[in-house]
């Protein structure tokens, strides 16, 4: 767990035309969000379609970030359906120098009990050796605060949660409640703001992808206690997130990409590449105004 703190943009996976991971497009990427001082990695999430990737893939990926990443820790995301399929991922990536796992519930019909999905992160836990973060977004797979609450107690490699699906109330509680020393992240895109003055330990969400400049801008200007200048950020980031949000989000985080010069590949299909409409075009080339 060691520097987890701030922005961590989860990166897209850069795909070509062949569906095949444009390793060149991804190094490009990460080298994008360094330049805007980020203060960490996240790979092979949800905005980085990692419930598309084999886990060669995710192998490939997650060695490319560490190549890439300098001193900034790598979290690798497990989106996976059992306990075999996210044991067996991360063998495959042991050797690497890995901040965090950051795992989600089972995300197929069939939701398991909670002290299923206790016994699940534990076991990742336990046999991986690796700290963990909950990724916390499946919606008819939801952990609530309680829940959580009692992982972090019971289990000390779970070291956080990433707390998504635009539940900024658990959000306060999990702040407010979690043992101490154990990190809340917002994936609360739009809310970025007051995610950050209730005291998350900082963002891993696809708006910092998107735009990582005004990201941590965000989160500079609350850390200096700099209101003005954070709602002023707040704002922007609010009308691009009006443009972003919608069901075929990873390839409208690649079109923002791909606005600013970027090369964030094409989604995997079915998803279709997305030239996200009038709105984003309204913000125009402000997009890449730091």
């Amino acid at each position: 767990m060691k520097g987890l703190k701030g922005i961590i943009p989860p990166l897209v996976t850069p795909f070509d035309e062949r569906d095949e991971i444009d390793s060149g497009a991804l190094r490009s990427e990460i080298s994008f969000v360094k330049r805007a001082g980020v203060h960490g990695l996240a790979v092979c999430g949800s905005t980085g379609e990692g419930h598309t990737l084999s886990d060669d893939e995710v192998r490939a990926v997650s060695e490319i970030a560490c190549e890439e990443a300098g001193d900034l820790p790598v979290v690798v995301g497990v989106i996976v359906n059992s306990t075999y399929q996210a044991l067996r991922r991360v063998r495959l990536i042991s050797d690497l120098p890995i901040a965090a796992l950051m795992v989600t519930p089972p995300h197929y019909l069939f939701p398991p009990t909670a002290d299923q999905l206790r016994g699940y992160f534990r076991a990742i836990c336990e046999q991986s050796g690796r700290s963990v973060l909950v990724y916390n977004v499946v919606p008819w797979c939801y952990l609530k605060p309680h829940d959580l609450i009692c992982l972090m107690e019971e289990e000390d490699r779970v070291i956080g949660v990433k707390q998504s699906a635009g539940d900024l109330h658990s959000l306060a509680t999990l702040i407010s409640q979690a043992p101490s020393g154990r990190l809340i992240f917002t994936a609360i895109d739009d809310l970025l703001y007051p995610s950050f003055v209730l005291g998350a330990d900082g963002a891993i969400a696809g708006i910092c992808t998107a735009q990582p400049f005004w990201s941590v801008g965000l989160w500079e200007s609350v850390e200096k206690g700099d209101h003005q200048r954070a709602l002023e950020y707040h704002r922007k980031l609010l009308r691009l997130w009006q443009a972003l949000e919608g069901p075929d989000f990873p390839a409208r985080v690649k079109g923002a990409l791909i606005l600013q010069g970027v090369r964030g590949g094409r989604p995997r299909r079915p998803l279709a590449p997305s030239a996200l409409g009038e709105e984003l075009g309204r913000i125009g080339t402000a997009l890449w105004e730091g």
